[in-house]
């Protein structure tokens, strides 16, 4: 096998890897986002302007819910995290498509 055949492979391999966690999101279907202690529900709208991304989100049951709204155009993307946590959301548009996985997160 060539250089070149082996790096198309590993290269197909590793977007393969990173497609295989993410998870499509429909227009107005919700998606559980958990955050360990924070936890809620994403969805999106299309709208004239873009995607518009909406999260709620609450410190278990008794938490004050935050609602947080985001407008993608295709490429973007928005990170959910707390400081608290390692864990991290990422919603992406990818084109007509909508994508949830888990972020890469940067500790402090």
């Amino acid at each position: 096998m060539s250089i070149r055949n082996m790096l198309f492979v590993v290269a197909f391999s590793v977007a393969s890897l990173t497609t295989a966690h993410a998870e499509s999101l429909r227009p107005m279907a919700g998606k559980s986002i958990d955050l360990g202690e924070i936890a809620g529900v994403a969805y999106y709208t299309v709208e004239r302007d873009g995607f518009h991304v909406v999260a709620t989100l609450a410190q278990g049951e008794a938490g004050t819910p935050i609602r947080v709204v985001s407008v993608l155009a295709p490429g973007q993307r928005v990170v959910l995290s707390t400081p608290q946590q390692a864990a991290a959301i990422e919603i992406s548009r990818k084109g007509d498509s909508v994508l949830v996985r888990k972020a890469n997160t940067v500790t402090n």
